[in-house]
């Protein structure tokens, strides 16, 4: 059974700067626990589950080698952030990114620039892991990757998807980008525009795009609206799959047009 200890251990990684502390972070659900029992054991450091979910697992787990422990409903209550906890819980270890950079002449990736609802910044996660982005990039004041409902909202794409924190200065300094484009207001429709590989530049749901990366923008790129409309905006991670939607057609479809 579980201890208070741990308990207190597990609650205490709901926050970032114990999760930062001790490089350790929470994933829920039936799902994504035996996702990652699938695919990457080695990051497990220890599975919570009831005993529905032991009764059924138990011989996979073991297989893995993965320390499991017994809890209660009550106590898998506590230690989780979900109103309904779905069944387990598994404490993981932060992933070993090998720090390469994809081919901007090859690919087009994100970058998140103080993205800070962890929802928006989940669902961009499953976004880009839907269509084939394996590696996106934020700016420092983005919302955690292992943020707990970060990992919820992904549905299982954190383990798929690689997320790099880097200023956008610092990233053109370290690759060469030929297209950075940016979703702004005043930018070309993306319906009408060419679009290429490269970097896609999405701002904060309230703000837009930072002041001091709009210099690196070459491209910039709208999604048009209907005309009087009334709505304003869009969500970042509505907005984001509109745009990185057209970029998968146009890229991938081109030639069948």
């Amino acid at each position: 059974m579980i201890s208070k200890n741990q308990i207190g251990f597990i609650q205490s990684l709901h926050l970032k700067k114990y999760r930062d502390t001790h490089q350790l972070f929470i994933a829920e659900g039936i799902k994504t626990v035996l996702e990652l029992v699938n695919t990457v054991p080695q990051v497990i450091n220890e599975v919570f589950a009831e005993k529905d979910f032991l009764n059924a697992n138990t011989e996979l787990i073991n297989s893995k080698k993965i320390k499991i422990t017994l809890v209660s409903d009550s106590d898998l209550k506590r230690i989780s952030l979900q109103t309904s906890p779905n069944k387990v819980l598994a404490v993981c270890h932060y992933f070993d990114y090998e720090q390469t950079l994809i081919d901007f002449n090859k690919h087009f990736t994100l970058f998140l620039d103080d993205i800070r609802d962890p929802g928006n910044f989940g669902t961009i996660i499953r976004l880009a892991n839907w269509y084939g982005i394996s590696q996106i990039f934020a700016s420092p004041n983005s919302c955690d990757f292992y943020n707990p409902k970060v990992i919820q909202s992904t549905m299982g794409a954190f383990i798929r998807v690689k997320c790099n924190y880097v200023e956008l200065s610092e990233l053109t300094r370290r690759a060469v980008i030929p297209k950075i484009y940016g979703a702004v207001l005043s930018g070309k429709p993306i319906y009408t525009e060419k679009l290429e590989t490269g970097l896609i530049v999405i701002g904060n749901e309230a703000n837009g795009i930072q002041s001091k990366n709009l210099s690196f923008i070459n491209n910039p790129i709208t999604i048009p609206a209907a005309a009087q409309n009334g709505t304003e905006s869009l969500n970042a991670a509505i907005a984001t799959g509109i745009i990185v939607s057209e970029f998968y057609r146009q890229l991938n479809f081109k030639n069948q047009l």
